[in-house]
């Protein structure tokens, strides 16, 4: 997940960056900065389809800079350094690390006999204290047993795959006489691909590139084989062995790293200046090795599997909001046909004049704002527990009191409804900056008691609620004009107390044979205990 980090903070701040970023001083960006110099709404960064971020400023008075550079506009490089004002920030994104030496896989012909194997299934194993009688035995294995122990405590817990590879040929370089060194990884389709390099002498490093036998690695990979070829440059079984004889490899070693029966990964070894450089007790060693790095490789990958599965939750939150994730996910709520009766404060917010500014703008310009949009939006809705039913077009809607009780879902809808306006102003200020028009929105609330449940056919279902408050909350929005908030009557009685209204006159709406007393909420009741005042509509 690509970040901003504050440099100048102490300690330095993290903040993860979303689809849609804002920067400044007001409290309701993203990423708030107390820093006078910082305009309200200074700069905004946006994450692009191709992956990119970039960052543009809103036409600040005191600027936007890049490694010194005033921008206006500028496409994120890891390690970009942003200055505003006093303020210092960082950008680091993901990156993938390439192979630290162009390795070359030679489909060079050599013969499938090769000098040594050992098979790796029981690599790890140990003989039973009562079924040794040989010293060497018990000398092999405690060899074993010591240098896993230290590889275990060298690697530790790696979360970064990249860095538990390069620490393992660290290690494999202090215990071997090995002049460069592979480690293989398999890509998605199953074939293996280099993927950290090593190298003993800095004149070989500069070279950077390794040639390796596609004979040698499919042994090992087909047969799950420890291969040990010694003196290769010499055996006449490598005669046609193009890759070999090129580089003067005289000795090589390639193991599997095998955990259960997953086959991980390669660990190829050669050495070009000594002959019989290494022995068959090096490859029981670094077949032992092998396994110790292949369980070190299967609890990373299962590191970076939870982190993985937790971003996917986050992306689910994105859409269900988290309360009603927590209850799918520890199997409190279940998505039955059958539906339930509760109280629901339902909230409808709808873009005033949104088809006449749309008949202007490119599709793609269209769905950009939208998204933007509802990124905004929906983060205030789920500040305030509410859940997220629908986006209908350009119309939100939002649930409070399902799929989870809320006692206080009217007061907490009505304070969701105030703070969506005033994140508003944030928003727009960003458009403005960008020579684009404001978006005004209305939003209508209304209680009541609803039926709650999937709805949908056997293959496809839709958390939602039905029910005549819910109709009414839709009759409400359509009647709010930019800036309003209509509530309804029942959600006035839970929350007169709390906010200031405009009692506005009675109103005939579809379905109701009766007209309907409608309030426009104005804000916050000011408290003698709390003199701060909310003020929702931009001047």
């Amino acid at each position: 997940m690509a970040k901003i980090i504050i440099a100048t903070s102490n300690p330095p701040a993290e903040h993860e960056l979303k689809d849609y970023t804002t920067i400044g001083r007001m409290p309701r960006n993203t990423i708030q900065i107390l820093d006078r110099i910082l305009s309200k709404v200074h700069a905004q960064i946006i994450k692009l389809k191709d992956g990119q971020y970039v960052i543009k400023d809103l036409g600040s008075l005191n600027g936007t800079y890049i490694q010194g550079q005033r921008i206006t506009e500028h496409v994120l490089s890891d390690g970009d350094e942003i200055a505003m004002g006093s303020t210092l920030l960082r950008f680091v994104s993901e990156e993938i690390e390439k192979p630290d030496a162009d390795v070359l896989v030679s489909n060079d012909g050599v013969a499938s006999q090769i000098h040594q194997t050992i098979a790796a299934e029981g690599a790890g194993n140990f003989v039973p204290e009562s079924g040794i009688s040989d010293t060497n035995v018990l000398r092999r294995d405690y060899e074993r047993l010591r240098v896993s122990h230290e590889v275990a405590t060298y690697l530790g817990v790696q979360t970064e795959l990249n860095t538990l590879l390069k620490k393992i040929l660290t290690k494999i370089f202090e215990i071997f006489a090995c002049d460069r060194g592979i480690i293989f990884l398999p890509d998605s389709s199953g074939n293996m691909r280099p993927s950290v390099s090593k190298f003993r002498r800095e004149d070989d490093e500069e070279e950077n590139n390794i040639v390796v036998s596609q004979t040698i690695l499919s042994n090992v990979v087909n047969n799950k084989e420890a291969v040990l070829s010694s003196d290769a440059s010499m055996d006449s079984r490598f005669n046609t062995a193009k890759s070999i004889i090129i580089q003067g490899i005289r000795s090589t070693m390639s193991v599997p790293m095998i955990y259960g029966e997953k086959l991980l990964g390669v660990i190829y070894l050669d050495s070009q200046m000594a002959t019989g450089a290494f022995s068959k007790k090096d490859l029981q060693l670094l077949t032992g090795l092998a396994a110790q790095a292949a369980m070190a490789i299967n609890n990373t990958n299962l590191i970076k599997q939870i982190e993985s599965e937790t971003k996917t939750r986050a992306q689910f939150e994105k859409l269900l909001s988290p309360n009603l994730v927590d209850q799918v996910v520890e199997g409190k709520l279940t998505f039955d046909q059958e539906g339930q009766g509760t109280e629901v404060t339902t909230m409808f917010a709808d873009i005033r004049g949104f088809t006449s500014m749309s008949e202007n703008m490119e599709a793609k310009e269209i769905v950009k704002m939208l998204n933007t949009y509802f990124e905004v939006m929906v983060d205030v809705i789920f500040t305030y527990q509410g859940t997220l039913d629908k986006f209908v077009g350009d119309e939100i809607m939002a649930l409070f009191g399902a799929p989870v009780p809320m006692p206080n879902g009217a007061k907490m809808a009505v304070e969701c409804a105030l703070e969506m306006i005033a994140s508003l102003e944030v928003y727009n200020t960003a458009r403005m900056a960008d020579g684009k028009k404001p978006i005004a929105i209305g939003i209508g609330i209304n209680t009541g008691e609803v039926v709650c449940g999937a709805l949908g056919s056997s293959k496809t279902l839709q958390y939602t609620v039905v029910g005549d408050p819910v109709n009414l909350a839709s009759r409400l929005c359509s009647l709010a004009k930019p800036y309003e908030i209509i509530i309804g009557e029942n959600t006035y009685n839970q929350v007169a107390d709390y906010f200031d209204f405009e009692v506005r006159d009675p109103v005939s709406v579809k379905g109701k044979a009766k007209p309907v007393n409608i309030y426009n909420v104005l804000g916050m009741k000011v408290r003698k205990e709390n003199t701060i005042t909310f003020t929702h509509r931009p001047q």
